[in-house]
Order: structure tokens, then C-alpha cells, then sequence
């Protein structure tokens, strides 16, 4: 082991986790990993506030692994501990990363999801699992169908709750929680902990131990933002010579119809492109995103709602295919690139019948940059960073 391990320790970790955690190449907790792990393991409802990427998933793992008591193998139906995530590629992040804990403690963890065979997870269930990781719409079918119980639940985690709200779940979720009869620990994670989050904190909290992590806030400073003024035929091929010239591209539009589309016409520039969207198949998005992540595809298609799955470190450009209806979707979008201390670069491509539209939101954002027109065959698509809009 090595020096760094006690850290854990300090914190109330067990000897196996923590060893575990160092071969991993996790020596020393995140921030929200100490402050919340100390009131988890001592069995108190806890509630965290801190962002996506911020090592939340191991505030809650390592103490809900820690404080399961080994009772033998698990009854089937039942269950000990229920993870609640907003997106299945978030419930399959999460059941990926604590499956080596829960392995050391001879635990079975899965995730549930909506758009995946639901007999192909029932028959998993009756296996006998011990934590679940669920979309609340599938779970409710697996509670409505008698095919799984939340009788022996002993800890509830509610991760992404300000998620959870802005996808109109909530309802969804505190019907499931009002299904837990059983005494129990429940954890809360969110972003933001006011409106409707905060009910579901005084509703299904006792007397919660509040921690909040400040988050690095990625400002519109750290973006390089271009604005550029395309004709409807050229379109496609500027975003072509766009993304030929960086590694890792997300590429948004506002319609499911729309993302389909521009993958057909990149492809036939040569672009390799996929789509991630709420209409295809699970398998279909989860290896997109796969490949995505592992940089084996160079280009992302999504819509808003899909991309909320999406961590990945190192996008290196932004593109705004089709600008975004307000100021708030520009920002949480261009967020996905800056990110890990890199400058990212922002794109958005505009019609000439939309510049008064991404003038307002320029305003709305703190920004002053020129509308440029540009073509497909103009040099400076290849190096958008270095190009100053102003000159």
C-alpha cells in the first residue's frame, strides 16, 4: 500500500476497500468523498451538494458497500440498498464504478433501466441482488409487475436529484420512496438544492448532515466561442471542415429528427458521426457513447435531453448546429467542452434568418462577438482558436 492510503482510513474505510481504492489509483478522496463519507458510515442521512464529476459516486458507494451486513446470499426480489439516477447511461456509470467494491464484499449490484429487455432484468433479479441502480420509470414497472420488493431496503440514494426535477421524475421518484417502509439511511446528491429538491429533502431527509463542494464553475471566459454565419446548402459541409481539424466533437441539434439527419449528411462528407438520442435503442447509445468516450468515433450527435448522460473530459469542440433556444441551453452545452483545465472551443452555426436570435443570447451570456460569414472552403475553419473574429 502505499502512503496515501490512511487518507482513506482517516475517514472510517475499511482496510479491504481501501486497498482495493489504492490498486485502483484512487489514493486520496475527492473533496465530497470527505466531507460526506465520516456521516454516512456512522449511518446518518446525508445530502450533498456538488457537480457531475465531482466523485459523488464514491461519497455514497464505498459507505453504502461499508455498512451492508453480510448476511449470506441474497433473497431474490429483494433488495438492500436502491441507487436512484435520472439517464440509463448514468445508471450504467454508476453500477460500473462501484461493481469492484461491491465485488470485494461478495455483493451484486446492477443497473435497471427503461429501453433495455425488462425479462432479460427480471431474470437478473432473481438471481438475488443486493443494490440496484435505477431509472425510476423502470423501476416502477419492476414494482408494478410484483417482480421486485423494496421491503429489506436499508439505504436509498437519490444522485442527480436537481436532475431528476428538470426531467419532471420527481413524481416518479417520491412514489418509489413512498414504497420504503422500512427504516432506512437515505443519501441525496444534487447540483442545486432549492425549489423542488428541497421538498424532497424535507419530506424523505431526517435531519440531514448538509455538505456542499464548490464546484469550479467553467465560465465563458475559459471558451473560445465563434459565431458563424453559414448558407442553409453550405451547412453541413462547414461543420465537416470543422471537426476535421479536432479530435473529440459534440455536435447539438433540437430534434431527435434533426441529430438522424446530420449524421446521414456527415457521412456522406466523409465525417464518421453518430446520433444519441431518446428514440434509439439502449445498446445503440450506450456504444456510441462508448466509442465516443474512447475516441474510436470522432463525432457526437445529440439533443439536450441526451446529452445530459454525457461526462466525457475531453471534447475538444463544442458546435452548436442548430443555436440553442436560450442562453441557459448555450451555456450547459458549451460546458461540455473546457473541462478537466482545457480551453474548449464553441461553435455555433447560424442562418441568416437566426442572427438576431443569437444576438439576445449573446447578450444574455456576457458576450460581444462578431456574426462572420464564412464558407466551407475558407482556410480559417481549420483553426477557429487561433482566428480572432474581431480583426
Amino acid at each position: 500500500m502505499t502512503n496515501e492510503a490512511p487518507v482513506w482510513r482517516d475517514l472510517g474505510v475499511d482496510k479491504d476497500i481501501c486497498e482495493l481504492l489504492t490498486e485502483l489509483g484512487m489514493t486520496s478522496p475527492f473533496p465530497v468523498q470527505a466531507l460526506t463519507i465520516p456521516d454516512a458510515l456512522a449511518g446518518r442521512d446525508v445530502c450533498g451538494k456538488a457537480k457531475t464529476g465531482s466523485g459523488k459516486t464514491l461519497a455514497f458507494g464505498i459507505p453504502m458497500i461499508q455498512n451492508l451486513r453480510l448476511d449470506g446470499k441474497a433473497k431474490a426480489r429483494e433488495l438492500r440498498v436502491l441507487i436512484l439516477v435520472p439517464t440509463r447511461e448514468l445508471a450504467v456509470q454508476v453500477s460500473d464504478e462501484l461493481e469492484p467494491i461491491a465485488k470485494v464484499r461478495g455483493f451484486r449490484i446492477a443497473a435497471i433501466y427503461g429501453g433495455a429487455n425488462i425479462e432479460a432484468q427480471i431474470k437478473n433479479i432473481k438471481k438475488g441482488l443486493n443494490v440496484v441502480v435505477a431509472t425510476p420509470g423502470r423501476m416502477i414497472d419492476l414494482l408494478d409487475r410484483d417482480e421486485i420488493t423494496v421491503g429489506g431496503i436499508e439505504m436509498v440514494v437519490i444522485d442527480e436529484a436537481d436532475r431528476m426535477a428538470d426531467m419532471g421524475f420527481l413524481p416518479q421518484v417520491e412514489w418509489i420512496l413512498r414504497k420504503v417502509e422500512r427504516k432506512h439511511q437515505t443519501l441525496l446528491f444534487s447540483a442545486t438544492l432549492d425549489g423542488a429538491v428541497n421538498s424532497l429533502i424535507q419530506r424523505y431527509q431526517s435531519d440531514p448532515c448538509m455538505h456542499e463542494v464548490e464546484a469550479k464553475e467553467i465560465t465563458v471566459e475559459e471558451m473560445t466561442h465563434r459565431f458563424i454565419h453559414v448558407h442553409q446548402r453550405d451547412k453541413v459541409k462547414v461543420a465537416a471542415a470543422i471537426v476535421a481539424s479536432t479530435s473529440r466533437t459534440l455536435m447539438f441539434c433540437n430534434t431527435k429528427v434533426g441529430c438522424d439527419r446530420l449524421v446521414s449528411k456527415l457521412s456522406a462528407e466523409g465525417v464518421k458521426a453518430q446520433a444519441i438520442h431518446g428514440d434509439l435503442r439502449q445498446n445503440m447509445r450506450e456504444r456510441a457513447l462508448e466509442r465516443f468516450t474512447k475516441g474510436q468515433l470522432p463525432v457526437l450527435v445529440a439533443t439536450d435531453v441526451a446529452a445530459r448522460g454525457i461526462h466525457v473530459d475531453d471534447v475538444e469542440a463544442v458546435i452548436h448546429y442548430d443555436p440553442p433556444p436560450d442562453h441557459k441551453t448555450y451555456l450547459h452545452r458549451s460546458g461540455r467542452t473546457a473541462r478537466a483545465g482545457t480551453n474548449g472551443l464553441v461553435v455555433t452555426l447560424l442562418l441568416w434568418d437566426e442572427e438576431l436570435v443569437v444576438k439576445r443570447l449573446q447578450k444574455r451570456v456576457g458576450l460581444d462577438i462578431p456574426v462572420v460569414e464564412m464558407f466551407s472552403n475558407d482556410q480559417r475553419l481549420q483553426n477557429l482558436g487561433d482566428w480572432d473574429p474581431e480583426k
